[in-house]
């Protein structure tokens, strides 16, 4: 039995999922999504992304946070302002212990659709159907944060083998 935190990274909004694996049984325990307002300065919303994650880590005790890596597109701006929220978010599972885990937004795809160009409501709909959801995981970035959590629950058993 293993419990995995996964995070979208964002600075207005950084998705999370909890998810319990149980061998090959996935089962959600929890998700949402992280808001902070645009008229708040950046330190501040770092911290709220910061100590929201710790809340969620001492509540859950996970024994592992996966977290979707950086994807540099047009937007550098956009790119910089995730690795920092990013940055949050892995602060505070290092300050508490949890081992860390980055996927690209493809691998993520490939591990819940089969497929690494899946579109957002098809993700949206595996994640549903995998965690035997009886509607879609909404917004978007929560179903993010439990396709990332999905991610590693498929190559945990993987990993540990090879460990």
């Amino acid at each position: 039995m293993m419990v995995i935190l996964g995070i979208d990274p964002g600075v207005a909004h950084t998705g999370y999922g909890v998810v319990l694996a149980r061998g090959q049984r996935l089962a959600a325990l929890d998700g949402g999504v992280i808001a902070t307002g645009r008229d708040v300065r950046l330190e501040q919303r770092l911290a709220r992304i910061h100590a929201r994650v710790r809340d969620l880590i001492v509540t859950h005790r996970p024994r592992a946070l996966a977290v979707e890596d950086l994807f540099f597109g047009q937007n550098v701006r956009t790119a910089f302002a995730v690795g920092q929220a990013r940055g949050a978010v892995l602060l505070a599972a290092g300050l508490q212990g949890v081992p860390c885990s980055a996927y690209t937004p493809q691998a993520v795809k490939q591990a819940v659709c089969g497929s690494g160009g899946a579109a957002k409501d098809q993700v949206q709909r595996m994640v549903a159907t995998m965690l035997s959801l009886s509607e879609l995981p909404r917004p978007d970035h929560a179903a993010d944060a439990l396709a990332v959590a999905i991610c590693h629950a498929n190559g945990h058993e993987l990993r540990e083998a090879i460990a």
